[in-house]
């Protein structure tokens, strides 16, 4: 045997080593809290810990690898038929590590914080997902596309998703102001301040987030506030299980101004309230509800 590679021979050992090298390079991301995720090859096992989350996952053409996911994760519909290993109070520890998961994706809540530190501690990797602005949700799809291996899809669903925030930025941007409160529940009064997505896409539609500078992310807040503010709008996102609306309850205050004006707005709250994909269709619904109580001022004059 010839002690010699012909130059042929050893130009193909080359190549089939860089790509060895290429095949076995690690994969690393940074979440949402800054941390860096990595992993030792695409996704295969992942387990989601959140129904924005799983939307995500769908959404980047990796949904057929979610092996678990926690209750309220229904969309798309195939998300149903997905193993619970929890709820938004409670996760089932053991099930979860007998699983084996070689990714967890998590949203970080009071809950949740003490149970993922004894996941943290498993060595399993987890990637934290909670987006604050729209513009976030399509990183989070190149992201997600990185760790499961489906760059094709997620730079597809990206380019998507800018392109609808580009054509409603142009649209809304140079709007008269709408004051607006946004509530998230009735009894007690939740709101959200500005850090969150839903002040981003109010923002978004020219509208004003009238408890924005709260330092609380989803605050508690009293009706005689909101009777003071006086908002032009206010937007609640309904449960789709819900039997009242949200809303009904500010139509005993007739002199508020978004009673007397009829801008009293009810949305479906999977659509604004989840921090995934179909948010463009909330905020959709959202700049579509404030340029009518626009149109409303114009027909008082």
């Amino acid at each position: 045997m010839c002690k010699f590679l012909s130059p042929v021979v050893f130009a193909g050992v080359i190549v089939m080593t860089g790509l060895a090298g290429h095949a076995q390079a690690s994969i690393t991301v940074t979440d949402d809290l800054g941390n860096q995720v990595t992993l030792t090859k695409p996704a295969q096992r992942v387990i989601s810990l959140s129904p924005h989350v799983t939307e995500l996952i769908y959404a980047v053409g990796a949904g057929e690898r979610i092996i678990g996911t926690v209750k309220y994760s229904d969309y798309p519909p195939q998300a149903k038929n997905i193993p619970r290993v929890g709820d938004n109070r409670q996760l089932d520890l053991e099930r979860v590590l007998a699983m084996k998961p070689d990714l967890l994706i998590v949203w970080m809540h009071g809950a949740y914080e003490r149970q993922l530190e004894t996941l943290r501690q498993s060595g399993i990797p987890y990637f934290f997902s909670e987006p604050h602005k729209l513009e976030n949700i399509p990183e989070t799809f190149i992201k997600l596309g990185s760790l499961f291996g489906t760059e094709k899809q997620a730079q597809v669903a990206a380019a998507e998703f800018r392109q609808q925030i580009q054509q409603l930025s142009s649209q809304y941007q140079n709007k008269s102001k709408v004051k607006t409160f946004y509530q998230v529940w009735g009894k007690p009064l939740y709101t959200l301040n500005d850090s969150h997505i839903v002040s981003d896409a109010i923002r978004m539609c020219g509208g004003e987030n009238i408890f924005g500078k709260l330092p609380v992310t989803a605050p508690v807040v009293s009706t005689e506030a909101v009777l003071k503010e006086n908002p032009e709008a206010i937007i609640t996102g309904d449960s789709k299980t819900q039997e009242v609306s949200g809303i009904e309850q500010w139509k005993t205050f007739p002199s508020l101004l978004a009673t007397k004006n009829n801008n009293l707005i009810s949305i479906e709250g999977d659509l604004v309230n989840r921090s995934g994909p179909r948010i463009i269709e909330g905020t959709k619904l959202i700049c579509q509800a404030l340029e009518q109580a626009r149109q409303k001022r114009e027909v008082k004059k």
